[in-house]
């Protein structure tokens, strides 16, 4: 229920490990969903405040809580200043209505992650491409993979899916890597933050790599005005009104721009020097 919307955001309750809890401004929605019972840990993707951002928070109404991250992301939790920074020049006046409290995570709580661990009932695995800090979780019992961002956006009950791209952090070959890592796993299920649990699994893996893909392109052969009329046009045509609103707020299309914009800057960079 992000901004009063419904399939937009949504935290994962996996035998008391909590994926991906949301920003603050949801808090209190998955604290009454949880009917009294006491989370052990979160398990986050990534520290995006739509999937992280209530983090702090909830270290402050549960005195025992874990909070497992990758290494590259723990630093921002414990001292939030520059992940509110940089959030901030994205979303402006609008950081408040959005995301609410960027409380600082205790460092004795956060238990850092590089892939390759078993935690939780979860096997990780380190799954770059939307985010350099990025993990998904395997849940050993149910053969569910948790994948934050990187299996992409999809609103139900649509299969329309559109690959997230804001910056800083998006590299579109390690993307793809990351994708074939979750393939491998075989999964059973794709648990996505945006939006809910979907089974068919090569399908999905295959409409976030050919979104990837052709956004990319777009964004290499045009500006920002002509990817987000191609944006606008794609998800409409393919579901409807409040669905296109839905998409707009999980991948808002001048970030998914500026995102790939900011990819192919460095690949050039990288490529003249």
């Amino acid at each position: 229920m992000h901004l009063g919307r419904d399939r937009v955001i949504c935290a994962y309750d996996v035998a008391g490990a909590i994926v991906d809890p949301g920003p603050s401004t949801t808090v209190e929605t998955l604290v009454d969903a949880l009917e009294g019972m006491e989370p052990r840990a979160l398990m986050l993707t990534h520290i995006h405040l739509d999937h992280a951002g209530a983090a702090g928070t909830l270290c402050g109404h549960f005195p025992g809580l874990l909070v497992y991250v990758h290494e590259n992301g723990a630093p921002h939790l414990t001292d939030p200043g520059k992940l509110i920074e940089s959030a901030e020049r994205l979303y402006g006046d609008d950081m408040e209505r959005l995301w609410g409290e960027v409380a600082p995570v205790p460092e004795e709580r956060i238990r850092p992650l590089v892939g390759g661990e078993e935690v939780e009932g979860f096997k990780v695995t380190y799954t770059p491409g939307h985010a350099s800090h990025h993990v998904s979780y395997l849940h050993v019992d149910s053969g569910d993979v948790y994948v934050g961002d990187t299996a992409g956006v999809r609103i139900p009950p649509y299969e329309h899916t559109v690959a997230p791209t804001p910056p800083p952090d998006i590299d579109v070959e390690a993307w793809l890597d990351s994708l074939e890592k979750i393939a491998r796993w075989n999964p059973l299920g794709l648990c996505l933050t945006h939006f809910g649990r979907v089974t068919d699994v090569q399908d999905q893996l295959h409409r976030v790599r050919a979104s990837l893909l052709e956004h990319a392109d777009i964004a290499r052969r045009g500006g920002e005005e002509d990817f987000v009329r191609a944006f606008d046009r794609e998800v409409r045509d393919a579901t409807d009104g409040e669905a296109a609103e839905r998409f707009a707020q999980a991948v808002p299309p001048d970030q998914a721009f500026q995102g790939l914009e900011r990819y192919w800057r460095k690949r050039a960079a990288a490529v003249s020097s």
